[in-house]
């Protein structure tokens, strides 16, 4: 099949490799030139685990290129996708760069009797394709729905794992306005054996905030659980979650044993959620509820406490030592998860911060962000050491930081960290496997 990618971001250039590795002609549209030239000698301007050498792969059977040019991609297309930013601002999403993509694929259609489905993969409010991007074709083409197609294809893609979240999802969603759309959709997923939503294009949108909403709410809730159990003492909210997590709607019992779900790797305390989907998208839900005059009390709820939440590090410590003025602190993460070099919303950044006004000596360490850390964070950043070293740096240190789950800090249990300060906020290692250190964590109160 042949597809037009208009952006290609994170999901669009995802998208338009797994759909050329699967077989498809894929042409993917930047307007950045520099991007367009990177791609097209295989160099991926993102980071992802796999994008380098599937991008390579699918160049070289000439099924996928970049080009600047939204009209000649869309020629002799079928289907064209919209896969553009929706950045947030002031809790609701922009929608400027959708709304100009569809008013540049009206104008092609304008002069074209080709019919062509267009295809939303940006996350975009329920009933955002139906109207305004439905309104703007119309508009710009001449013509109505029917002399073309309308359609919504939400993705969920895990940063670090989208590679494979593409290839094996655990359901497509196939939003549609017409059907000719829809036949074009299950053609292009034929290849793919999972479950397949058909719905119109108002409900595919509300799926994919609904998933990150409940998936936020989650977090928020086990959080705020921890935050009681340190509070009441005595009480470790890991060793609570463990038995929560037995429950068999979470774990269900089997002819072959206790199931574990990914799921429960939600309902895990922790510092808080972070990058590009879950605060945005629950914010924007939140903002479209109360646009229509509701009070959206659960969502407000699950924002004010992820807000908070990377507070905990800080304040905990503060009881400890009453003051951090001057004390060396070592930062392990600076993403928002490991594996990425995304940073957006990451609670490390709040966590540096409040160690910066609290007057600690701050050295941060990530293998991928550290540098979209330094942007994200501005001027600040001339205030901290960032290490290429981490573990040169645990001799320094009095406190050492775990903000990111990524399993080389598991090594800190074999560095001497004997009389240092360990705050481990993903839950990473045992405590046990520290004797010699002073181990804090969320959801336990100091000893």
């Amino acid at each position: 099949m042949r597809i037009a990618i208009i952006g290609s971001g994170y999901v669009g250039l995802v998208s338009g490799v797994c759909f050329a590795a699967k077989g498809n002609d894929v042409t993917c549209v930047d307007l950045r030139k520099d991007i367009v030239a990177q791609l097209n000698v295989g160099v991926p301007h993102i980071h992802e685990r796999g994008l380098p050498e599937l991008l390579k792969s699918v160049l070289a059977s000439a099924r996928f290129r970049a080009t600047t040019d939204v009209h000649s991609s869309i020629e002799t297309a079928e289907i064209a996708l919209i896969a553009v930013g929706t950045p947030s601002e002031n809790g609701a999403i922009d929608l400027n760069a959708v709304r100009q993509c569809a008013r540049q694929i009206g104008a092609y259609l304008a002069t074209s009797p080709h019919h062509l489905s267009v295809v939303v993969k940006s996350t975009v409010i329920a009933g955002t394709t139906d109207t305004m991007v439905r309104q703007e074709l119309e508009h710009s083409s001449g013509k109505k729905l029917g002399a073309f197609g309308l359609g919504m294809n939400p993705e969920f893609l895990r940063e670090g794992e989208a590679i494979e979240d593409f290839m094996e999802p655990d359901r497509i969603v196939l939003g549609h306005e017409d059907e000719r759309t829809l036949v074009r959709l299950q053609e292009l997923y034929a290849p793919w054996n999972c479950d397949k939503v058909r719905v119109n294009t108002r409900t595919a949108e509300m799926i994919k905030y609904a998933n990150n909403a409940i998936l936020a709410t989650q977090i928020s809730i086990v959080n705020e659980v921890a935050n009681l159990c340190a509070a009441i003492g005595g009480v470790d909210a890991l060793d609570v979650m463990r038995g929560v997590h037995l429950d068999k709607r979470w774990s269900p019992i089997t002819s072959f044993g206790r199931l574990a779900p990914q799921i429960l790797t939600y309902l895990v305390p922790g510092c808080g959620f972070g990058g590009s989907c879950l605060p945005k998208d629950v914010q924007a839900l939140r903002t479209q509820g109360e646009s229509l005059g509701l009070p959206m009390d659960m969502l407000n709820a699950v924002l004010d406490v992820n807000a908070a939440q990377s507070g905990q590090i800080v304040s905990t410590l503060e009881r400890k030592f009453g003051t951090l003025s001057g004390r060396r602190t070592l930062v392990l993460g600076l993403s928002f998860k490991p594996d990425t070099d995304d940073v957006r919303e990451s609670a490390s950044i709040k966590i540096v911060r409040d160690l910066l006004r609290a007057e600690a000596q701050v050295k941060c360490y990530d293998p991928l962000a550290a540098e979209n850390f330094k942007l994200a964070i501005g001027s600040a950043a001339n205030r901290i050491q960032f290490s290429s070293d981490w573990r040169h740096e645990i001799e320094w240190a009095e406190i050492v930081i775990i903000a990111t789950r990524a399993q080389e800090y598991g090594e800190l249990t074999s560095l001497q960290v004997a009389g240092k300060t360990v705050f481990d906020a993903r839950r990473l290692i045992d405590p046990a496997a520290v004797p010699t250190a002073d181990y804090l964590t969320i959801g336990r109160r100091l000893n």
